[in-house]
């Protein structure tokens, strides 16, 4: 029997499906993870969040990296930005994740950085700005239009994370 590795990216995907724009993240992993190299699929541990939450960051095991993915405000609908978390607490007027309903994202990055042993894990944020987040409402066009640029970014990350090519289909060995 092989022994596999610790995973060394977590993926917390944020949002809520029944929220219009605040669903494109659990849409597009739940279409983009089949297609991830076995490699790759190794070392994520994949969490759902609905919200960020300072325990989903000050949870993360010292060398493991974690990997947001959500829909952002305070930039253009269907706009996809790629950011180190550290980015967002230097700067709060960055976009930040759209599902963090309890605390703005800044201070939940914030207080993370304070309560977790060694501060913030290392760690990126992909999102795609969102136009309606209204309950029972689909994703918007300028969303559902952009969603494969949104899984170029989560994928070009997730390979940048676990150095692991992206090229090809997941396979089982």
């Amino acid at each position: 029997m092989t022994q596999l590795a610790p995973p060394s990216v977590r993926l917390l995907v944020c949002g809520n499906a029944d929220r219009g724009d605040d669903g494109v993240a659990l849409s597009a992993i739940a279409t983009l993870l089949p297609s991830l190299p076995s490699a790759m699929l190794e070392r994520l541990e994949v969490r759902r969040c609905g919200h960020l939450r300072v325990e989903d960051l000050i949870d993360v095991p010292q060398g493991e990296v974690a990997l947001v993915v959500d829909a952002a405000v305070g930039i253009a609908p269907g706009h996809v930005v790629t950011l180190s978390i550290r980015d967002i607490v230097a700067d709060p007027a960055a976009p930040a994740p759209r599902s963090s309903h309890e605390l703005p994202v800044d201070q939940v990055l914030g207080l993370a950085q304070v309560m977790r042993p060694g501060g913030l894990p290392e760690g990126t944020f992909v999102g795609i700005g969102g136009r309606r987040f209204g309950y029972g409402r689909p994703l918007s066009r300028s969303v559902r239009l952009n969603m494969p640029a949104f899984q170029a970014a989560i994928t070009a990350e997730l390979s940048r994370l676990t150095h692991v090519p992206a090229e090809g289909p997941a396979t089982t060995g």
